[in-house]
């Protein structure tokens, strides 16, 4: 069904022969019902979709017929058009906003390789080309030092791209940084010939050359006469703050069936009305545990004290690579109405003159999804009748020592706001008709928003499923984590939990493998520090981290305690990560502990 909703959504509103889409979704000869799966899958999608879009049957084929605007693909193609043909700085803004669709490699979680290659080779191409693009902008505008350090996180990225190592042999090059450009080549130069076995193409050596020879750059892109601010910015005066667009409104929807949160919604409140007011409210917990859903809902009830509009970013702070708090305060001036031309290369000056223009304004920034402190500081306003919001799987501890934070801890939902959330998507009365099934399931999602909402879809896409038999297969707890999983690679409880994993640094990821050992919800620092053969100061520093990720609680001093979903993915990552020879010792050290009698349980 997957490669069926890729292939209408790449070409939305065109009329897709069924025989293209049964070539593009088998790799081997299709099945003798070819017709009817692919019938099928269409029946599924216009399920799924009712309400947001049609998918209409043309002739021997079908048509997804939606906004196109609502479809990623084609806005990213359209802003890349569209830049084609613009200024340069108007250009670099729209091939930015282009390429931070992307979230991922195209059609990474559709299955089948024909279809990856018809369509996901095009469409990786094109991301290259539009960052290649951005690069030459950013080099003709002469904002060489902001040049030189996308280009080096774009090359950690794709090593053996010569063209862009030319781009950033040339930004080196007109920044005086000849002894680096010419080492890049060398490196370069070096991966193509051990792992491709051939030398630099073209675009390499001529910029070689060019560093070798000391040909000057070219002279920044100079406009005839100064660019006015896309409408309705006014346009920008040297000195001058220029007049607030009537349109920043940028927070995501609210949800319609949002519920519970009652005491975390009265604690927020209550640090509004403190004297003085903070000025950065962090919203910390695991994930899955709806901070996001939370933080939002809370700055739409709030949009009436921030007249002056609303700022959101996603600083995707525990994704590879995360969002670069520089990016972030370029996408905000614009907003604010500081032309493309006028916003400095590096971040401390960027975040200066952010706060310079929220000055004496009343506004909300959302920062959502913060991976440190350090990424989130330079997006803080320093104006008093200004709010940030931050969400974070951390505590962000940095935040609310250096910068007068408050933080508010979302844990799961209280058990009744659970079910009203079960209740909501699938309907009180199938709530009803088995409570103590509904009870258990949501016991077994562990009262988290997204896992509900996770078991609700897939629940809602089958009907005909007893909430009580699909309920008893999460009491397996070898199929639990994959149960709680869509087929969107983002969505899946396990998916969720290996972001806070991948954050920990290797001492205490060993130690929360070696948690999933332990049988029960507590374990105590002593038995933690035996599990793991390491002293118990050592252990205390990894516990207090894991603590800090939302992946433990410390409950009653020296004891913590983890969510059930938690244990079995630690279980699961002991089995699959831990030489079984290492998994022994462990248990025998802990039966061993225990056997002992102790002035300290644990």
């Amino acid at each position: 069904m997957r490669t069926v909703a890729a292939v209408l959504i790449s070409e939305v509103n065109q009329v897709i022969p069924v025989n293209r889409l049964i070539d593009l979704a088998w790799d081997a000869d299709p099945p003798v019902r070819a017709r009817g799966v692919v019938h099928n899958h269409v029946h599924r999608l216009r399920q799924l979709l009712a309400g947001h879009a049609e998918l209409a049957t043309r002739g021997q084929g079908y048509v997804l017929v939606a906004d196109p605007c609502a479809v990623d693909v084609r806005r990213f193609k359209d802003l890349v058009s569209g830049a084609r043909e613009a200024e340069p700085w108007t250009a670099v803004a729209m091939l930015r906003q282009a390429l931070g669709l992307w979230r991922g490699d195209a059609l990474a979680d559709v299955p089948g390789n024909r279809v990856r290659r018809t369509l996901g080779v095009g469409l990786a191409q094109a991301r290259v080309a539009a960052l290649q693009e951005l690069g030459a902008k950013l080099l003709m505008l002469g904002r060489y030092g902001e040049l030189v350090t996308e280009l080096t996180s774009w090359i950690t990225e794709d090593p053996l791209h010569e063209e862009l190592t030319a781009l950033l042999m040339r930004a080196l090059q007109a920044s005086g940084r000849q002894a680096e450009a010419l080492d890049h080549y060398h490196r370069a130069r070096r991966r193509l010939k051990n792992q491709l076995g051939i030398d630099p193409g073209p675009a390499l050596s001529e910029a070689y050359l060019a560093v070798l020879g000391g040909s000057s750059a070219a002279a920044p892109y100079a406009p005839a006469r100064p660019p006015a601010a896309p409408p309705p910015v006014a346009p920008y005066v040297s000195g001058h703050r220029p007049a607030l667009p009537p349109r920043i409104a940028q927070l995501p929807p609210e949800i319609v069936d949002f519920c519970g949160r009652a005491r975390e919604l009265a604690v927020l409140d209550q640090h509004l009305d403190r004297v003085p007011r903070p000025n950065c409210v962090v919203l910390a917990g695991g994930g899955g545990t709806g901070k996001t859903t939370l933080a939002v809902q809370w700055a739409h009830r709030l949009k009436a004290e921030f007249p002056d509009g609303q700022l959101f970013a996603d600083l995707r702070g525990f994704e590879r690579p995360p969002m670069r708090a520089g990016t972030v305060l370029s996408t905000f001036l614009l907003a604010l109405g500081v032309p493309e031309a006028k916003i400095p290369d590096s971040v401390t000056e960027r975040a200066a003159l952010y706060r310079s223009q929220l000055a004496g304004r009343r506004m909300l920034v959302l920062l959502d999804n913060a991976g440190t402190a350090d990424q989130t500081r330079p997006l803080l306003p320093a104006t008093p009748g200004c709010l940030a919001v931050v969400t974070s799987r951390r505590r962000l501890s940095g935040l609310v020592i250096r910068d007068g934070a408050v933080l508010v801890t979302v844990g799961p939902l209280a058990r009744g706001d659970a079910l009203q959330l079960l209740g909501n998507a699938l309907g009180r009365q199938r709530i009803e008709a088995d409570k103590a099934a509904a009870e258990a399931l949501v016991e077994r999602c562990g009262r988290l928003p997204l896992a509900l909402r996770i078991a609700a879809a897939r629940l809602m896409a089958h009907p005909e499923w007893s909430l009580g038999c699909w309920t008893k297969k999460l009491a397996d707890e070898r199929r639990q984590l994959r149960e709680l999983s869509t087929h969107d690679a983002d969505l899946s409880m396990e998916a969720n939990l290996y972001l806070s994993y991948r954050a920990l640094s290797s001492g205490a990821a060993r130690l929360f493998r070696l948690l999933g050992l332990h049988p029960g919800p507590c374990v105590g620092v002593h038995a933690a520090a035996t599990l793991a053969g390491r002293d118990v100061e050592r252990t205390r520093r990894h516990l207090a981290e894991l603590c800090d990720v939302h992946l433990l609680e410390e409950q009653v001093q020296g004891h913590f305690v983890r969510a059930e979903l938690v244990r079995i993915y630690a279980a699961q990552l002991a089995a699959s990560e831990e030489p079984r020879a290492d998994r022994d010792l462990a248990v025998r050290r802990l039966l061993e502990h225990f056997a002992q009698p102790r002035p300290w349980l644990g």
